[in-house]
């Protein structure tokens, strides 16, 4: 059921393709992006130009992005599983994981370079412990490990402003979630959002030279995180 859940998240990622584009060229002023604006997707995930790709990422078995580690079949029920198997993942391209969350659908795991710095993202799944690049930002905007790796862009959009866009984008959309500091990713910035009283329900994503904002619908609910 949990394997269907995420199949079903990730479909409706996909079709919501660029429903923050209005939202992003109000905010952050970027005209290039408003002519999307008719394309806004339910309440939830927003995407932006690009993510029509995405279609083709996706099948029977799911996640179709970059294979970090393929699933051996054992089962992957605790953070320190998901972290060994990430770290196993990531060794061959000098990465290792920083902060791991579980949710209901996966763990996500925050994986860093040799500085400390975030590199990107990746999804642990736990039936077969398989490890893929986590769907949307990391794929799409991620302009050094994404799938669809987009030219660097200069960097318009500073964290606290994209703490700010993504404060006010859930304010109009997702009352009852809180953006925390964001994590800075080679093109984009990732933050997760909480109750008011601090406890983890949800992340979402903003980018660095657009503003634009992409809730990530596809975790599930939150069971637990350890920072690394």
């Amino acid at each position: 059921m949990r394997r269907a859940g995420l199949i079903a998240a990730l479909v409706v990622a996909v079709a919501a393709l660029a429903g923050s584009a209005a939202y992003a060229a109000t905010r952050a002023g970027s005209p290039r992006m408003a002519g999307h604006a008719g394309m806004m997707g339910g309440a939830g995930t927003l995407a932006g130009p690009g993510m029509m790709g995405g279609a083709a990422m996706m099948g029977a078995g799911g996640m179709m992005g970059t294979v970090w580690l393929p699933g051996n079949g054992s089962r992957i029920g605790s953070i320190p599983g998901a972290r060994s198997r990430a770290a196993s993942a990531a060794s061959s391209a000098g990465l290792h994981p920083g902060e791991v969350i579980w949710f209901d659908n996966g763990f996500y795991v925050e994986l860093k370079d040799s500085a400390g710095d975030s590199a990107t993202e990746v999804i642990v799944e736990p039936a077969t412990g398989a490890v893929t690049t986590e769907p949307g930002p990391a794929m799409m905007w991620n302009t050094r490990y994404g799938v669809h790796r987009p030219a660097a862009a200069a960097t318009t959009v500073d964290a606290a402003k994209a703490q700010q866009l993504a404060s006010a984008w859930l304010a109009a959309n997702l009352p009852g979630h809180v953006a925390q500091s964001p994590d800075a990713y080679p093109g984009y910035y990732t933050m997760e959002t909480t109750t008011a009283q601090g406890t983890v329900n949800g992340m979402l994503s903003v980018n660095a030279s657009t503003g634009q904002v992409w809730y990530h619908s596809w975790h599930g609910r939150f069971i637990a995180r350890e920072d690394g």
